[in-house]
C-alpha cells in the first residue's frame, strides 16, 4: 500500500504543501507547463531554497508581475471585514476592502476553478478546500458564507496553491495520506484589526479534531490555507508508520526560524501485515475481593491516567467462598513496573501478577469525520486483510445531546 504521510513539524501552507509534492513529482516540466497555462498573466516557478542548511522547494506565485509577501499582494480568504494576517510562510491573509480592489465570492472562485482545463476529481478537491475555508471564515467572523470575499490578486494566488496540490495528489495517486500532528505556532498575528491569537480564529475551526501542538516558535505556522488542505486529504493523523521510503520532499517557507521551515513529505510502501503477532504488550493482574464499586472505578480511572492502554475487572469467587474480582490492567512492557506500582497504591491488593504478552493488531489511524452534527473523531484500523472503524463514543455523545439526537444516529453519520 502506497503510503504519503506529511510532516507538519512547521505548520502547513499551501505553498510549501505544493513545495514538498513538488519534489516528488516524477513530471516536473509537465506540472509546471499546465499550472502555468491555466491563468493567464499568472506563473508558477519552483525555485531551490535552504533553510537552516536543509535544501528544499519553494514555490513562487507572481500574478500579473505581483507577489505576496513582506509588502507584497496577500493570500488566501477572508470575511467582509478588515483582517490581514502575515503569515510566516508568505500566506498572508488579506480582508481590507480599502483602496477599490475587486472581492471575489466563493461563487466566483468556484467558477473560476471550474474553468481550468484539469481533470474533474482534481477540480472537484479543489472546490471541497474553498468551501471549507469559506465556512471557517464566516464562522470566525459571524457572517454568512456569501458575504465572505476574497482578495483579488491574494485569492488568485492561494486557487493556484490548492490547485497545484490537488493535482499533484491526483498524479502521486498514494492510497492514503496521513500526516503528523500540526504545530500551530503561538503568540500573536498582526490584522488590521489589532492583534489575533495564534492559530488565527478560522485556522482554529478548521484544525478541529485533528492533534495541534504550540511548539517552540513564536510566528504563525498553520494557515487557513494548509489546514482547510490537510482537513481535505488526511485521512488520519500520528506518527510515521512503518515501510519502505519511496521518497521524500521538502517544501520551504519564506522565513527563517530557528528550526528549519519546511514542511516533508514522505511516500511509503507500507507492508500489510498478513500473519504472526505484530504487537507487544505487558498484563498486570490482581485478585481483590475488599473493595467497593466506586473504589474500583477510581482505581480504573487512575490507571487509564497514569497510561494503561486499557483496565478492566471481571468477577471471581475466591478463597472462603467470597466473591470478588478480577483487575486487569494492560500497557507497554516498558511500563509495567511504573503501572505496576500503581495498581499497589490504588487497591487493596497485596499483589500484582505480570505476564508479558504478543498480539495481534490493526495499525490504527484517528481521523475526522464531517456529520450534519459536527466534526466527529474516528478510529479506523487496517491490517491481515481486514478495515473496521468506530467513531469516538465522547464525540458522539456531545454532539448527539447538542442536537437533541439518539446516540445511535450520530454513530451511523460517523460511519459515512
Amino acid at each position: 500500500m502506497k503510503t504519503l504521510y506529511l510532516e507538519c513539524a512547521m505548520g502547513a501552507a499551501g505553498d510549501m504543501l505544493m513545495g514538498a509534492l513538488y519534489e516528488l513529482c516524477p513530471e516536473k516540466e509537465r506540472f509546471l507547463a499546465v499550472m502555468n497555462s491555466l491563468l493567464p498573466g499568472v506563473s508558477v516557478t519552483a525555485e531551490p531554497a535552504k533553510r537552516q542548511g536543509v535544501a528544499g522547494t519553494h514555490m513562487r506565485v507572481v500574478i500579473c508581475g505581483e507577489e505576496e509577501g513582506p509588502g507584497g499582494a496577500a493570500h488566501s480568504c477572508g470575511a467582509a471585514h478588515g483582517h490581514d494576517h502575515e503569515h510566516n510562510h508568505d500566506h498572508a491573509h488579506d480582508h481590507d476592502h480599502s483602496g477599490g480592489h475587486h472581492h471575489h465570492t466563493p461563487g466566483e472562485i468556484a467558477g473560476l476553478i471550474d474553468s481550468f482545463s484539469l481533470p474533474e476529481a482534481v477540480k472537484d478537491r479543489a472546490q471541497a478546500v474553498y468551501q471549507r475555508l469559506a465556512a471557517a471564515e464566516s464562522r470566525a467572523h459571524g457572517v454568512p458564507v456569501e458575504a465572505v470575499h476574497f482578495h483579488e490578486v491574494g485569492a488568485l494566488d492561494a486557487v493556484m496553491d490548492v490547485t497545484g496540490v490537488c493535482l499533484l495528489l491526483a498524479w502521486l495517486a498514494p492510497d492514503r495520506v496521513l500526516a503528523s500532528p500540526v504545530t500551530v505556532g503561538s503568540g500573536t498575528v498582526r490584522t488590521a484589526h489589532g492583534l489575533l491569537p495564534v492559530p488565527a480564529p478560522a485556522t482554529a475551526f478548521l484544525l478541529e479534531g485533528v492533534p495541534v501542538a504550540a511548539g517552540d516558535i513564536a510566528a504563525e505556522l498553520c494557515t487557513p490555507t494548509g489546514a482547510a488542505l490537510l482537513g481535505i486529504f488526511a485521512e488520519g493523523f500520528g506518527p510515521l508508520p512503518a515501510g519502505t521510503l519511496l521518497g521524500c520532499g521538502h517544501g520551504c517557507g519564506t522565513k527563517d526560524f530557528p528550526r528549519a521551515n519546511c514542511l516533508r513529505a514522505f511516500l511509503l510502501e507500507e507492508a500489510a501485515a498478513t500473519e504472526g503477532p505484530n504487537d507487544a504488550v505487558t498484563e498486570l493482574k490482581a485478585n481483590i475481593d475488599d473493595m467497593t464499586g466506586e473504589a474500583l472505578g477510581f482505581a480504573m480511572e487512575a490507571l487509564l491516567a497514569a497510561g494503561a492502554l486499557d483496565v478492566s475487572y471481571a468477577p471471581v469467587q475466591m478463597k472462603k467462598n467470597r466473591p470478588g474480582v478480577v483487575l486487569t490492567c494492560l500497557c507497554r512492557p516498558h511500563e509495567a513496573d511504573r503501572l505496576a506500582r500503581e495498581i499497589l497504591k490504588h487497591t487493596t491488593t497485596f499483589g500484582v501478577r505480570r505476564t508479558d504478552c504478543s498480539r495481534y493488531a490493526l495499525d490504527v489511524t484517528v481521523e475526522t469525520a464531517d456529520t450534519p452534527y459536527g466534526p466527529i473523531r474516528r478510529k479506523t484500523g487496517r491490517g491481515y486483510g481486514v478495515e473496521k472503524r468506530k467513531a469516538e463514543y465522547e464525540d458522539c455523545a456531545r454532539a448527539a445531546r447538542e442536537a437533541g439526537v439518539p446516540l445511535r444516529a450520530v454513530e451511523e453519520a460517523a460511519r459515512g
